[in-house]
């Protein structure tokens, strides 16, 4: 049984520019992990933190991030050669 979301009526919606600031400073950060505060820290404009947090639930469900206690996960892998190597798998 699939699980259908009801559309969210949010207040503060973010901004194509802001995902992309965010996964920007994720995608080149020095440590394998990050935490939010240090994200905050680092993005180069404040950002609501409502907002962010469903900047990074969004990454999360399209599986750019991982979070964990100690912080956040780049995960995304932009490699053509691997999605092309996933999509066709192997076989026997």
């Amino acid at each position: 049984m699939s699980m259908i979301r009801e559309p969210q009526r949010l207040e503060h919606a973010p901004t194509l520019n802001t995902v992309l600031m965010v996964e920007d400073v994720l995608k080149n950060a020095d440590e394998s992990v990050i935490t939010i505060a240090e994200l905050k820290r680092r993005l180069p404009k404040q950002v609501n933190h409502n907002v962010l947090k469903i900047i990074l639930e969004y990454l999360e469900e399209s599986n750019k991030i991982c979070v964990t206690l100690r912080g956040l996960t780049w995960i995304g892998n932009s490699n053509l050669n691997l999605k092309r190597a996933i999509k066709t798998g192997l076989e026997a």
